[in-house]
């Protein structure tokens, strides 16, 4: 199971710190991602990270004003989201990868969580 954690409503500019926790499977065996779906527009990928957290992948648009990161100990991957824009508003979703290679593209994730609101407010 994964259970996102932390959105909410923002200003412009301000920050959020999004987690999810994971359970059931061995999670430092496989990547993990963060993908967003705003209304009307198809689900697209934030960040990903590699199994081991050595590898992250960013959409060019979020490049320097997110960062993802996991803590295997605990079985936690985090969303960092700094300078945050309205288009910015979206459900975020954590998922599972199949490989534990960083990947973006939503079909090679095969578990997801139930996402976690972000609105950011102008």
């Amino acid at each position: 199971q994964l259970q996102a954690s932390g959105g909410g409503l923002v200003q412009a500019g301000g920050s959020l710190r999004l987690s999810c926790a994971a359970s059931g499977r061995t999670f430092s065996s496989y990547a993990m991602g963060w993908f967003r779906q705003a209304p009307g527009k198809e689900r697209e990928f934030v960040a990903g990270i590699s199994s081991s957290g050595g590898s992250t992948i960013y959409a060019d648009s979020l490049k320097g004003r997110f960062t993802i990161s996991r803590d295997n100990a605990k079985n936690t991957v985090a969303l960092q989201m700094n300078s945050l824009k309205p288009e910015d508003t979206a459900v975020y979703y954590c998922a599972v990868a199949t490989t534990r290679f960083v990947l973006t593209t939503p079909g090679r994730y095969d578990r997801w969580g139930q996402g976690t609101l972000v609105t950011v407010s102008s």
